[in-house]
């Protein structure tokens, strides 16, 4: 078979359960294998070296263009080695890479590499590999070339009060702005690589002592049990380790704001961070947390519960009012008082079509002008979809396809619709709006009925890593009620969830007012 004779293939590092292949003492044939197994792409660069006052040694500088801070690899490894390798050295070749760690090398982060899996781990995640002829042992200099995106504010995630900062898409940047806001060394992050020709950097962040360690060790399970080829964004991994597979509800929280992973963190729950994408993995992650907002936690109490409220509101509102718009008009006119029954009764004489399918027509109407607006160019998006929302329903109404109380349902329930803070648990219920309006036309009220028994089931039967998703509703906790719906001023916040951080349920809070009225 062609290419059977050469002394490396690629595609032995690509399957997981492979064993890694030892680098080879000859320079040449270790240069030759990596040059084969990248298929001779050109940016991969090899600079080779004669140092030392003989100019016998030779050494090999391999690194990716583009990935590699050149300025600093001329400065600190081309000068150091051409200027420092001596010939005493060269007499005992065990003690070579032990001379260039300890005298010549004057980066901080260095790795000895002993195969060819680590050494392309190394080489293309940035760092420039050092190989010396007659030494089976490589060297890996981290001087990756900072052009990651600089730190923003939320693009996703509007910020009326707080810190205006974002995670980026560079793995060290993330767990650096962590690390910004706790300073502890309880703050553990272990790191595992996934995705076999990926090599996804993964990082699991917690506080030791205050995490339920159960959880710790459930996360840690699930990841190593993945076996995949490529992880491209923290979505691969939520669909792979979440509880319940066919659901619409999340069940993994996903944010990328640095406050809201720490204040997750201090409630005992863990981290998941994906090299490449700005967006941080929560877990355990319970209803009340794509209800709630970190703002709520940086004003009044009283201004934070009622808007709290409003979320709760807004969600039956949009979830159930085209649904009972539809029962009430089709099924059960009694319900309604006269002069308003007249008033429907008479917008929808000329229409054609029955008041579910004008329901399901508007709403899927809606549906796809809101997504058009979010993949135009943000130019002229919100343009195109607030004019075409405008222009479609004035003229769907005097063209006499829907009546006017439909368009003004349909405009309530989308507004409701955006005061969801988290973006996953709105697209749940964009979705579960039209089997409650079928449900309704076939059955009325009754059938919303139904629909929502349903529903409430459904949630109840859902746990994430082990925790009930409707805590601490279901089961009812009442002490963490405080942080529930109403919340509570922070002195009485003492307790942390308690089916979450079961090892520290209490906060460290002590407060005393010494200040007169």
């Amino acid at each position: 078979m062609k290419g059977s004779n050469t002394p490396h293939r690629a595609d032995s590092e690509l399957s997981p359960n492979a064993q890694p292949q030892p680098l080879f003492t000859s320079l040449s044939k270790t240069i030759d294998a990596l040059k084969q197994a990248t298929g001779h792409s050109n940016d991969v660069m090899v600079r080779q070296l004669l140092v030392g006052k003989s100019a016998k040694q030779s050494i090999a500088l391999i690194y990716i263009d583009g990935l590699v801070n050149k300025e600093e690899l001329t400065n600190t490894l081309l000068e150091r080695l051409t200027g420092q390798f001596t010939d005493e050295i060269e007499l005992n070749m065990e003690n070579t890479t032990d001379y260039l760690k300890q005298y010549c090398l004057t980066i901080g982060d260095i790795q000895e590499i002993k195969d060819f899996a680590a050494l392309y781990r190394s080489l293309f995640n940035g760092s420039t590999i050092i190989l010396l002829d007659g030494v089976a042992v490589a060297l890996a200099a981290s001087m990756k070339d900072a052009k990651d995106r600089p730190v923003m504010e939320p693009a996703a995630e509007s910020v009326i009060r707080g810190p205006r900062e974002a995670f980026t898409e560079t793995l060290r940047t993330n767990t650096a702005l962590i690390r910004r806001k706790i300073k502890n060394p309880n703050l553990w992050i272990q790191t595992k690589v996934i995705g076999s020709v990926t090599q996804t950097d993964v990082a699991i962040v917690y506080i030791n002592g205050i995490v339920n360690d159960k959880v710790v060790k459930e996360v840690l399970a699930r990841l190593d049990k993945i076996e995949i080829d490529g992880i491209l964004e923290g979505g691969y991994i939520e669909s792979l380790i979440q509880d319940a597979q066919f659901t619409l509800f999340p069940t993994m929280y996903n944010t990328e704001r640095p406050d809201v992973i720490a204040a997750e963190l201090l409630e005992g729950k863990v981290a998941i961070l994906v090299d490449g994408t700005p967006f941080v993995l929560i877990v355990p992650a319970l209803i009340t947390s794509f209800l709630q907002s970190s703002e709520d936690y940086y004003s009044n109490v009283f201004v934070s519960s009622f808007i709290r409220i409003l979320r709760i509101a807004a969600i039956g509102i949009s979830l159930i009012a085209p649904s009972f718009y539809v029962a009430i008009t089709t099924f059960h006119h009694e319900m309604l008082p006269t002069p308003m029954l007249i008033s429907i009764a008479s917008q929808r004489e000329g229409v054609p079509f029955p008041a579910v399918i004008e329901a399901l027509i508007m709403e899927i109407a809606f549906e796809i002008l809101r997504e058009a607006g979010l993949r135009m160019p943000r130019t002229i998006g919100p343009a195109v979809s607030i004019v075409g929302t405008l222009v479609i329903g004035q003229a769907a109404v005097e063209a006499g396809v829907v009546s006017a109380v439909t368009v003004i349902i349909v405009a309530l329930t989308a507004i409701c619709s955006f005061l969801f803070p988290s973006y996953g648990l709105s697209n749940s219920i964009r979705i579960l709006r039209f089997p409650f309006i079928l449900l309704a036309g076939g059955f009325g009220l009754f059938g919303v009925m139904i629909a929502t028994l349903a529903l409430v089931l459904h949630l109840c039967s859902l746990r994430s890593f082990g925790v009930p998703y409707l805590s601490p509703f279901a089961p009812l906790i009442l002490e963490d009620q405080k942080d529930a719906v109403l919340l509570f001023p922070r002195k009485f916040l003492t307790k942390r969830p308690r089916l979450v951080s079961q090892s520290n349920p209490t906060r460290a809070t002590k407060y005393e007012r010494t200040f007169k009225r």
